[in-house]
């Protein structure tokens, strides 16, 4: 496997796991700076001709590229790269149609479960207000994050509607039945924590994550790694690795 983005916080932790792991060969890795020491270039093609399977942790401006040297090189693509515009989305796409590609909005098998809770839910919970509180460590960039999307996009599709129809950042307003609302928190080195909650007049149910070691995320990322060798090309979500249950 290759991993784009070997020099950022998550990469390197990826680079740790796969480099202790038995069934896993680590060929190298794509950064900004090139170092041939540690097999590391800048040119995502070089990176994925030599790999069966590319992960990718790198930036939302680097995933078209990185998926149409995967597509090329015909190696499965995992991305857990957030933040994706049109282009990339299409990118991506356009490449599952040729390899597997995986997308995560967040490599953790538990959170991943409370997606499927969160559908459940919604379809069950009509009349309840939907709301989603991320908190993150400062330096991150996308706020609301890509998981607490992910969250919202569960609740939508439980609920038979487009996250994009009824998803509400503003809260300088009274909001509107049947919005999904959401609200971001930035502050010092917390790695991660995600709540949803269902209110009505009488009641609440709240549905929560909370990651307290960012290696969680590398040992799902090699997760979704080994589960993508040799699929047969489509688009996958980390759901479909996890398949509504933890890894052995």
């Amino acid at each position: 496997m290759g991993i784009a983005g070997i020099t950022g916080r998550l990469g390197a932790l990826c680079a740790d796991e796969a480099r202790s792991a038995s069934d896993i060969t680590l060929t190298g890795g794509l950064a900004r700076v090139a170092d041939p020491g540690r097999a590391i270039v800048t040119d995502p093609g070089v990176l994925a001709a030599g790999c069966d399977v590319l992960l990718d942790v790198s930036s939302a401006d680097a995933v078209e590229a990185v998926a149409e040297a995967a597509m090329k090189a015909g190696c499965a693509l995992v991305t857990g790269t957030t933040g994706l515009g049109p282009a990339q989305e299409a990118a991506l796409r356009r490449a599952s149609g040729v390899i597997p590609v995986v997308r995560a909005a967040n490599f953790s098998p538990a959170l991943n479960l409370m997606l499927l809770a969160a559908k459940m839910l919604a379809g069950r919970l009509p009349g309840f207000d939907a709301e989603i509180v991320e908190t993150h460590h400062r330096q991150k960039r996308d706020a609301p994050s890509g998981t607490a999307l992910a969250i919202g996009e569960a609740v939508a599709t439980g609920r038979g509607v487009r996250l994009a129809d009824v998803m509400q950042v503003d809260r300088n307003r009274v909001r509107a039945e049947g919005e999904i609302g959401f609200a971001s928190l930035r502050a010092g080195q917390i790695v991660g924590e995600h709540q949803l909650s269902f209110t009505d007049a009488f009641e609440q149910i709240t549905l929560g994550h909370r990651a307290f070691d960012r290696r969680l995320f590398a040992r799902g990322a090699l997760l979704a790694v080994r589960w993508a060798a040799g699929r047969s090309p489509g688009l996958y979500g980390m759901e479909d690795v996890v398949g509504g249950g933890f890894p052995d």
